[in-house]
This record gives C-alpha cells, sequence and structure tokens, in this order.
C-alpha cells in the first residue's frame, strides 16, 4: 500500500482485494458478509439501548410526578394549618394562594408543578377537595397498572395521595 495516499483512497484501497494478492494469500478487505454481521450487531445493540434508555425515562417521569405531589400534598397541609381549611381548587401550574379571609395574602406555593407530560397534552395531575377536611391528589404513572384513583378523582391514575 502506498503511504504517501491520504483520506478516502487509503479507505478504498484498504477494502480492495487484488487477484494477485488474493493467489498469494494476502487478504486485505473486509467480505460482504463480515461487514453485514457487524452491521447487524451494531443494529442490535442500539435497539437495545433505546430501549433501557426509554425505560430509565419513564420510571424518572414517575418518580418526578410522586415527587411533585408529595411536595403539594406538603404545602396543601400548611395551607390547611393556617386556614383551616383545604383549598376548593389547586391550579397546576399557578400559585397556591390563602382563599379564606384568615390566610389572604399568603402564597403557600409560587409555582404548583405541572406534570412532565402536560404539555404535550397526553396526562396532567388531578385534585379534588371532598370535603373541607378531604382531598385527593391523583397521577397517572407511566409503569404500574391502570385503575380510577377513586372518590371524586373519577380519572384514570395509579398514583393516588390523599389527607393524612
Amino acid at each position: 500500500m502506498n503511504i504517501k495516499k491520504r483520506g478516502f483512497t487509503l479507505i478504498t484501497d484498504f477494502f480492495k482485494k487484488k487477484r494477485s494478492d488474493m493467489s498469494s494469500g494476502k487478504n486485505y478487505g473486509f467480505t460482504l458478509i463480515e461487514i453485514l454481521v457487524v452491521l447487524a450487531i451494531i443494529g442490535i445493540l442500539i435497539g437495545l439501548s433505546i430501549v433501557a434508555f426509554s425505560a430509565a425515562s419513564k420510571a424518572a417521569r414517575d418518580n418526578k410526578r410522586k415527587t411533585d405531589l408529595a411536595e403539594i400534598r406538603s404545602n396543601i397541609e400548611i395551607y390547611r394549618t393556617d386556614c383551616g381549611e383545604y383549598p376548593a381548587a389547586v391550579t397546576f401550574g399557578g400559585a397556591l394562594n390563602g382563599g379564606t379571609a384568615a390566610c389572604s395574602g399568603n402564597v403557600y406555593m409560587s409555582l404548583v408543578p405541572r406534570d412532565p407530560q402536560q404539555t404535550t397534552g397526553t396526562r396532567s395531575y388531578y385534585y379534588s377537595r371532598t370535603t373541607t377536611n378531604t382531598y385527593e391528589l391523583c397521577a397517572a404513572l407511566e409503569q404500574g397498572g391502570s385503575a380510577t384513583c377513586g372518590g371524586a378523582c373519577t380519572v384514570a391514575c395509579n398514583f393516588r395521595l390523599t389527607n393524612p
């Protein structure tokens, strides 16, 4: 092989087999079967990594949902301590402010978290106050069974938090 050759010509020379080299037993390239086997292995590895990444992304979003609902629940309990009742409604993506005269002006959450996939319109969190002393927070997890939360939350979800 000529050392002075650069770039693409080196590659093309590497894959070529000359008749004189084949008769002398020298093999300078790969066969089509060898190249196809390598491409198949690379394709399988890429496919497996995409599946693993997808599962890890779902688990991460589910953990975020659980953490968000726990944070919302904590602030709702602080709201109840100050106001004497649970909020009538929670606006996800908005603020959680005091609603009664005893706690008006208080900000309990400046930004109530929204579901990580709410922007795509596929999922959202749900809040329902059944009485002044009970509520439900619901979310639909990606990994797990699908069941209705029950009570006032009539949406399909599989994770629910209520008042302690």
